[in-house]
């Protein structure tokens, strides 16, 4: 009789957070599968927790996983863990948790504290319906691609992002989505300095121009509204565009990214803005 795969959250940052259910399965599995077992083994010695890890993250290979299915199918009980939060989510763990499907071996999900679901609850806006995005592609025209797919999208959407990608990011989120949107900016959360920011995308760009960003970030951007959807003045798109550039874009695709959020000519913009 083949093993049981569990799917165990962890705390986003303060070890309080972890339940007694997690304790106990943690302690009850077999082995458990880690995405950094340096990472989970400071979790391990803080709940004085003795179990193997096994590492498994993005670049393990399929023999890896085939591995920790083998053990599972011979009947031992395997947990899965991510550095934070809920494992299987955007996550290397969701290839097991297929390969499990796919050879009838039962999954049980332990839940914890997740980032996408404690940010949006925290960022003030309207939370009745919203989409998880990740991390942005790093390539510019992928990039740009997906920002363009979500233009005009109504409801929240949640962004990951690293400190030192920060600014470029939401220099990105203003030129597509408009200098009046609104974003929450959630820093650190659950941590010592856990912070909420909430701003529209211009006062965000303008605000870590000044300030370096530190800790890593959840970002809850507000929908496309009928408000936002009117036109702005020429002024108002001159100075997302001169942010934008400030914050390193060329001219000329600043003005690219703010006509097409606030539905003006390039061509026109551009002139106005080389006129300056």
């Amino acid at each position: 009789m083949s093993g049981t795969f569990y799917v165990i959250g962890t705390p986003i940052g303060n070890l309080g957070d972890i339940t007694l259910r997690q304790l106990e399965t943690l302690k009850n599995v077999d082995f458990v599968c880690a995405e950094d077992t340096r990472v989970t083994v400071k979790i391990f010695n803080h709940f004085d927790i003795k179990k193997p890890l096994v590492s498994y993250h993005k670049f393990s290979t399929q023999a890896v996983a085939q591995g920790i299915i083998d053990r599972i199918l011979g009947g031992e009980d395997c947990g899965i863990v991510t550095d934070a939060g809920m494992p299987c989510i955007s996550d290397p763990g969701e290839r097991l948790v297929r390969l499990c499907a796919e050879n009838s071996i039962e999954v049980k999900v332990v839940p914890g504290p997740t980032a996408v679901a404690s940010a949006v609850a925290v960022s003030g806006l309207d939370t009745s319906r919203f989409m998880f995005e990740g991390f942005l592609p790093a390539v510019k025209k992928e990039r740009s691609e997906r920002l363009e797919m979500l233009r005009d999208e109504r409801g929240l959407m949640v962004f990951y992002e690293a400190p030192h990608k920060l600014r470029v990011t939401l220099a990105d989120l203003c030129g597509f989505f408009g200098a009046e949107r609104r974003i929450a900016i959630c820093r650190e959360l659950t941590k010592i300095h856990e912070e909420v920011l909430r701003l529209t995308l211009s006062e965000a760009v303008e605000y870590y121009s000044k300030t370096e960003p530190k800790g890593e970030f959840v970002l809850v951007v507000e929908g496309k509204t009928e408000t936002q959807a009117a036109a702005v003045t020429p002024e108002q798109a001159l100075e997302q565009v001169r942010k934008l550039v400030e914050m390193g874009e060329r001219p000329v695709d600043a003005c690219k990214e703010v006509a097409k959020a606030n539905g003006m000519k390039k061509s026109e913009l551009y002139s106005a803005f080389c006129k300056e």
